[in-house]
């Protein structure tokens, strides 16, 4: 359906040479094969990372000022527009995402992320001049472009996590090398057709899909200059390692196993209405889902049962349906791994409420959703991030044990806490060990820093800090005697 047989580098469609590695893409939710793709080489890394470099230091970019870039991301923001509908249809194809969710996040997200960067870049002044702490002078702090960039993304939200990337990186005027993952690179193919729509440059955004040889090829390259990761913690310690050793900046956004904290006056309902989009987004392939869940003992048995029906009632099938409420995993593999979690935790003698029985289909990666309760914190299905829809219910105390609890993880990433007090609730939040929490909700805003802490990576995207990330700064001092262009 979706067979390509070139790859996008240096801003064209070229056809590889020789004779190449085809990798098939696979619908999880029937098992047949949708589209397939030709494998990267090291050659082509170089050609894609060489052209980038040209692009760089070319008139046609690297030459833009800042409003000219704002202007080629319109353009291409306009272009992603034209195909939302598609490229949200290729992600649910490929990952098995419920199409109404990726209408939204796959489809729509890119497209708004490039709208906020673009704006962004024409009002982020490129230097600015702050007089000398001494009083001699002043200094002149110069913005630039990070340089060569190579984006490594994951399949559960593949559009929207490049343009976590992307977006920020060209409106600093840096160049990108996209690494999409084999599960999902199809939807790069329509990135690069929107790119080439939008008329940007050669050599600005070039994909070079294939496996993790591919990523470590990137990741390692002389000609890179920065490294922009979103994937599993294990994957991300690797090249965190590498790039200390080459002394290359990077980000890190990965793995978490987040709290959702469930004071003693929450409202159960509010919270069971909302659990879903907080605790099982995207068949539960989420990273910052609240998959823990904290309850206080008076109630834990109340809110299990209530958890448990909610998550019963999902409507399990096919991802293309509006109505399917989880879809299914993105792989055979996933699925063994998560009903590997599963039966860890029946035969630890974990409390069921509901799931852990038989597939709900005889054919594709479904897993039924999955809640336990009564879960200790120190157990597996608490500690690990499983990526499906399995929740834990944990009983705590207080609430100084439940703040206990939740930071009590390798992970930092994300969490909730839900009350009818919002300023109980900030006091709660402002306690928790991690990069971004929700109060009564969790919805992560494109204007403010996303990231983690501990296991959960280092860094932030999105808002201006995810602007800054992708440049670097100079500091020029000049002395008393001399004026900057701008002191007349």
């Amino acid at each position: 359906m979706y067979h390509h047989d070139m790859l996008f580098i240096g801003g064209h469609y070229v056809r590889p040479p020789g004779p190449r590695v085809t990798v098939e893409v696979v619908n999880p939710a029937d098992e047949s094969v949708v589209g397939s793709f030709p494998a990267a080489t090291a050659a082509d890394v170089d050609d894609a990372v060489a052209a980038a470099r040209n692009a760089l230091d070319s008139p046609a970019w690297g030459g833009l000022s800042p409003v000219e870039r704002t202007a080629a991301l319109v353009r291409f923001a306009d272009a992603l527009e034209t195909n939302l509908v598609e490229r949200a249809a290729l992600t649910t194809l490929q990952n098995g995402m419920p199409i109404a969710l990726a209408l939204d996040a796959e489809g729509a997200g890119p497209v708004g992320l490039l709208r906020y960067y673009a704006a962004l870049a024409s009002v982020v002044p490129a230097e600015e001049t702050r007089p000398r702490l001494d009083g001699s002078g002043c200094t002149v702090v110069t913005r630039d472009p990070v340089g060569v960039v190579a984006a490594v993304v994951p399949w559960n939200f593949p559009q929207t996590l490049t343009m976590f990337k992307l977006a920020p990186a060209l409106a600093a005027g840096c160049t990108v090398v996209l690494k999409p993952a084999p599960e999902t690179t199809l939807d790069a193919y329509a990135l690069a057709d929107a790119a080439l729509a939008a008329g940007l440059p050669p050599g600005v955004l070039s994909v070079v899909p294939g496996g993790a040889d591919i990523g470590e090829l990137l990741v390692t390259h002389p000609g890179v200059d920065k490294v922009a990761f979103t994937g599993s913690t294990a994957a991300g310690r690797r090249i965190g390692e590498v790039c200390g050793r080459l002394l290359r900046p990077v980000s890190l956004e990965l793995g978490g196993k987040s709290a959702a904290i469930l004071l003693d006056d929450a409202d159960v309902e509010d919270f069971a209405g909302r659990l879903a989009a907080v605790s099982l987004l995207n068949n539960g392939q989420t990273c910052h889902l609240s998959t823990r869940i904290l309850v206080p003992r008076g109630h834990h048995n109340a809110v299990a049962e209530v958890v448990g029906a909610v998550a019963a009632s999902l409507v399990v099938g096919d991802p293309m349906d509006p109505a399917t409420g989880l879809g299914p995993l993105v792989s055979r593999r996933q699925r063994a791994r998560v009903e590997a979690h599963i039966a860890a935790a029946i035969s630890a003698g974990t409390t069921v409420v509901t799931g852990g029985g038989a597939r709900p289909r005889d054919r594709g990666w479904f897993v039924a959703p999955a809640v336990f309760a009564d879960v200790d914190n120190g157990a597996p299905l608490a500690r690990e991030e499983v990526f499906g829809p399995v929740l834990a219910v944990i009983p705590y105390r207080d609430t100084d044990e439940a703040v206990r609890l939740a930071n009590d993880s390798p992970y930092g990433l994300a969490g909730t806490v839900w009350t009818s007090d919002p300023e109980r609730g900030l006091a709660v939040a402002r306690q928790v060990e991690t990069g971004t929490i929700g109060v009564n909700d969790y919805s992560i805003d494109a204007g403010a820093p996303f990231g983690g802490v501990k296991a959960s990576g280092i860094g932030r995207e999105l808002g201006p800090e995810g602007l800054a990330a992708f440049t670097v700064t100079k500091s020029v001092y000049l002395s008393a005697g001399l004026r900057t262009p701008d002191a007349d």
